[in-house]
């Protein structure tokens, strides 16, 4: 273990100290989200996104040594392994490195070289590896080698050159060289494969190149997709002849013997055929892991931002789900987000049915007293604005709508989390349902739908699933516990996010709520069938009761605390928290976290934060031209820009050079999702593709 916390303390900027105790923390059970909250002083205030990085070196460390010792046991019982090539072993820090000093003592199947081995060639490559020897004497020493499947002396001695390629090709030193060449110097090469199409996605890399350093991960997703679809075909490239040449002129300065030009041929082929080819698939698939990791910390960043959108509090909503034929479904949810009716209207063509449509709107509004509409922004969704934004002119402005993302909708709509929470509904309705509690709690209603539904990624199909999931649910994770979660009435998809919980206790949870009522304090959890005390002490703190018997139980102090904030409340002077933390025998942050919360009971982190705006009237693209300012809701980034819903058919679009007047990396240095922008400046339009490109560094 010692040696796992040392090569830890080398790979993480955390102390020996903190190292121990979050190892310790990890092995008891206790998640992340309860340890960088309610362990700081343990790990040094730790937050979240470093524990899960650490947690990640910690595992890759785990197999690094795991690996080591495989090796090591593998080398032991072969009787390979030498003072030298242990300390190599222990001393390597990369299983790269690791896998490359024992890729030489590897049993290796139907290769050239083994082949070779097999009819006992290796002597005579041993020799031609010396070139001590003239060409003319080795021929006459291959002489000795000819028999069994070797027939002649030509194929003695392609077969000992075989076995010096496969050596040569296996050195850790050359590899390392050469994979340090293509990484800095490498260059990524893309042309037209056998089924490319000239006016297709990919028409511009029909010849492409760019440096394997700073090809974008966008692009390099872009690239293997069109690999994988067979229109480009990608290899990389190196200055290869400047590399056998220096080969040439190192490798075998020492060796003065004719027979150099046949081993050089052998490194060569060795490089050529082996290699080179290796590190390719190597290089290849390091660019895959970086790009995946860019994409998905974009996706990540993204969904935070989705999530973290301030809910929509105590108005009665209106949920509209557009479409031509079938209708628009509208459904009406109240102030705590629960479904209350709903209707169908026909307000686009080929119906366009405004008078009937009309009727039944304002018949909801008079009898539920809605106070806003959202409208999905999908199929008919400028019809179905424009109906709703007449409407608000008739009213004066009393019912308002806004735009929201419908990504998700449909698939959540037949789910079986939809159909165990509405059974009696269409899924037409339920995606109404859907579109409402988008604006009324954004966290509670997206968190039921995968991630990779909500449209807010970039290439996310392309990347590694696995990795992706278990990032996506990791920061999902994450945000549930940052914001809290309201136990009498979250769903069961909300609550299986809170650290401690999972899928199979929160229907326990909400099973035991539906039975008994309103949970009353926090310890009333502990009845709850299958959560032990390990269990609530990773929930409890995240939970939260806003009519309990204790108002502590309304905030994110930890019942371990109650005791301690019991005795805050009395103190009238709190000013000097280190002596108060050293009165009461605890962390000054821990004390400070506690004060934090005792000032904002029922404190929601989003509520400082800009709410979705809601509009009073919609966009026409003919009314638009170059120059025109408009207003719009950020609705996805990208690595190359992000898409703007200005209340047109398609969403606008920012490329990253019209965002700032100063150079930016990234899009998220200045844009988030659900971003509203009150000013953004229109810089082209494409009226017959209703397309819209638009800029902010001219507002």
């Amino acid at each position: 273990m010692q040696n796992l916390i040392t090569l830890l303390t080398q790979k993480t900027p955390l102390n020996n100290h903190q190292i121990t105790n979050i190892l310790k923390l990890l092995d008891e059970g206790s998640t992340i989200p309860f340890i960088a909250r309610y362990r700081k002083e343990m790990t040094g205030g730790a937050t979240d996104d470093e524990l899960r990085e650490f947690h990640e070196t910690y595992l890759s460390t785990k197999r690094l040594l795991d690996r080591k010792e495989e090796i090591v046991k593998l080398l032991t019982e072969k009787e390979l392994l030498t003072p030298q090539l242990q300390k190599a072993i222990d001393e390597v820090q990369t299983i790269t490195a690791l896998e490359d000093i024992y890729r030489p003592y590897k049993e290796k199947k139907n290769t050239r070289a083994s082949k070779a081995i097999a009819n006992g060639l290796e002597p005579l490559a041993n020799t031609l590896q010396s070139a001590k020897l003239s060409s003319r004497e080795l021929e006459q020493k291959a002489k000795q080698f000819v028999k069994g499947n070797v027939k002649t002396i030509d194929e003695a001695i392609l077969g000992a050159k075989d076995i010096v390629a496969e050596r040569f090709s296996d050195s850790a030193k050359e590899r390392n060289i050469v994979r340090d060449m293509t990484l800095k110097y490498g260059t990524v090469v893309v042309k037209a494969g056998k089924a490319f199409d000239e006016k297709g996605v990919y028409k511009n890399y029909k010849e492409h190149s760019e440096k394997v350093a700073y090809i974008p991960s966008h692009r390099y997703l872009a690239i293997k997709r069109g690999e994988k679809e067979k229109q480009l075909s990608v290899k990389i490239t190196i200055e290869s002849d400047r590399y056998i040449e220096t080969l040439k002129r190192y490798k075998l300065r020492d060796h003065m013997g004719s027979s150099k030009t046949l081993l050089f041929d052998a490194y060569k082929d060795g490089f050529k055929r082996l290699l080179f080819p290796s590190i390719e698939r190597e290089v290849f698939a390091e660019l895959k892991e970086r790009a995946d990791l860019a994409a998905i910390g974009v996706f990540g960043q993204n969904l935070t931002q989705l999530f973290m959108t301030p809910p929509v509090t105590g108005k009665i909503l209106l949920g509209a789900d557009p479409a031509y034929k079938t209708g628009c479904k509208l459904a009406v949810i109240d102030e705590n987000g629960t479904y209350l009716t709903n209707e169908l209207i026909f307000p686009a063509p080929p119906k366009s049915d405004y008078k009937g449509s009309r009727k039944k709107v304002l018949d909801l509004v008079k009898k539920y007293n809605i106070q806003g509409v959202a409208i999905g922004n999908g199929t008919a969704s400028k019809e179905t604005q424009e109906f709703f934004a007449k409407i608000n002119k008739e009213l004066k402005g009393q019912l308002k709508y806004t735009v929201v993302s419908e990504a998700g909708a449909s698939v959540y709509s037949a789910s079986k989390v939809a159909a165990e929470e509405y059974p009696n509904l269409d899924v037409t309705v339920r995606g109404a349902i859907s579109i409402a509690g988008r604006v009324r709690d954004p966290m509670a209603t997206l968190v039921k739908i995968d991630p990779k539904s909500l449209g807010i990624g970039q290439y996310q199909h392309d990347v590694d699933q696995k990795l992706l999931e278990r990032k996506l649910h990791e920061g999902v994770e994450d945000l549930v516990n940052r914001v809290g979660v309201d136990v009498n009435s979250a769903s069961a998809s909300l609550l299986a996010f809170v650290a401690g919980v999972g899928p199979k206790l929160a229907k326990s949870i909400v099973e035991y709520r539906e039975q008994h009522g309103a949970f009353r304090s926090k310890h009333e959890l502990l009845k709850v069938k299958g959560l032990g005390a390990k269990a609530y002490e990773q929930l409890a703190g995240f939970i939260r009761i806003r009519k309990g018997k204790s108002i502590f139980d309304n905030t994110g102090i930890h019942p371990e605390s109650y005791a301690m904030a019991k005795e805050l409340e009395k103190l009238s002077d709190i000013s000097d928290t280190k002596a108060l933390a050293q009165k009461l025998n605890v962390g000054e942050v821990t004390l400070k976290d506690i004060l934090k919360e005792l000032a904002k009971p029922g404190f929601d982190p989003r509520e400082e934060l800009p709410t979705i705006p809601f509009k009073d009237d919609m966009t026409d693209i003919n009314s638009l031209k170059e120059g025109s300012i408009v207003s719009g809701v950020v609705r996805n980034i990208a690595d190359f820009g992000a898409f703007v819903d200005i209340g047109l058919k398609n969403d606008g679009m920012i490329h990253i050079s019209q965002m700032s007047q100063k150079r930016i990396k990234h899009p998220l240095e200045v844009l988030s999702v659900n971003q509203y922008l009150a000013r953004v400046e229109v810089i082209s339009i494409d009226v017959e593709k209703e397309k819209v490109g638009l800029g902010l560094k001219g507002v």
